[in-house]
């Protein structure tokens, strides 16, 4: 289920925030950000696209998994990445990912505090709840149920590698499509079902935070609107 690599066209229809120091473009999923050590496509390879008169092409402030869709967040210049560096260092970016999971919780709301550590060196980046692990704490809550499924907000107060994807299978409801974490297929259908969703960026010190909402990718529009979605 991998995604090509964008077109310049492609790539600049993702853009949905643009000023002198930052954009935040739609990422697709199955798209990694990064070329991986076997090569491939990915979506670093397509920034040149996103210099909009800059002499440079943008760079990543920060990652979201291949399978993860939504906002993502590149600094237009040296300056400005190493602010965004340090907003997403001490947790000042607020992020909110859409996420559709199995069965759900009881409550409406709640918190998750899972220290997290990686499960071995040959799994590499896979994380595990691990008591000595770095401090993990997401909170949650209900927008819609369906049968079978929950549609949560998800916000992670931490920012740990995996984060959202482990602690809602150590929870007991994996999001839909995980197939590291969850009952996913290694390929095809059903694919994540885990959305960067909206962003809030406090960039100037004197201005509200800036907001950047992602609209709902295709392949979980189906199951988001079992779980009452309005389509908005």
């Amino acid at each position: 289920m991998d995604v090509p690599e964008l077109t310049a066209e492609e790539i600049q229809a993702r853009v949905l925030h643009r000023d002198g120091l930052m954009l935040v473009i739609n990422k697709p999923a199955g798209l990694p950000v990064h070329r991986g050590p076997k090569g491939g496509a990915n979506l670093e390879a397509s920034f040149d696209a996103l210099r909009f008169g800059l002499p440079r092409p943008p760079v990543l402030a920060h990652r979201l998994d291949k399978d993860t869709s939504g906002c993502l967040i590149l600094g237009r210049h040296r300056k400005a990445t190493a602010s965004l560096g340090l907003l997403f260092k001490h947790g000042k970016i607020a992020k909110t990912y859409w996420a559709v999971v199995e069965g759900g919780p009881a409550a409406d709301e709640g918190m998750i505090e899972l220290a997290l550590g990686r499960q071995n060196v040959e799994r590499g980046w896979w994380q595990k709840p691990d008591p000595e692990g770095q401090p993990a704490v997401t909170k949650w809550r209900v927008l819609g149920r369906a049968g079978g499924l929950a549609w949560l907000a998800m916000e992670p107060l931490t920012g740990r590698t995996h984060q959202l994807r482990v602690h809602a299978a150590a929870q007991g409801w994996p999001i839909v499509g995980d197939n590291v974490y969850g009952n996913g297929p290694r390929f095809g259908e059903p694919r994540l079902h885990l959305h960067s969703r909206e962003l809030a960026i406090p960039i100037s010190k004197n201005k509200e935070p800036v907001r950047v909402t992602a609209p709902a990718p295709e392949h979980m529009r189906e199951r988001l609107r079992a779980c009452g979605w309005s389509g908005e």
